[in-house]
């Protein structure tokens, strides 16, 4: 296996004559973490412009959501009130 220039783990194009050592659980584990340290490397904090913009979004979104909802609900209540009768 080789790492290819983007970090991804590639397998070697001269048909294994290469190969390099099986990592044991604990390797295996150490590379996992250095992997997870150089993605968390890789990560961009938005400014608070965007995470303002970006909040607002989410919140108008949900709103539209609960207004579906509310409202689908609403039509299947009256729904059922017709065709079932309301219990008196």
């Amino acid at each position: 296996m080789v790492q290819d220039a983007s970090g991804a783990v590639v397998s070697a194009a001269n048909g294994g004559a290469g190969r390099e050592k099986k990592l044991g659980f604990f390797g295996r584990i150490a590379l996992f973490f250095r992997q997870v340290i150089a993605e968390l490397r890789k990560v961009v904090t938005p400014t608070r412009k965007e995470l303002v913009k970006y909040t607002l979004v989410v919140l108008a979104f949900v709103l539209v959501m609960m207004g579906l909802v509310y409202g689908l609900d609403m039509v299947f209540s009256w729904l059922t009130a017709q065709v079932f009768g309301v219990p008196a």
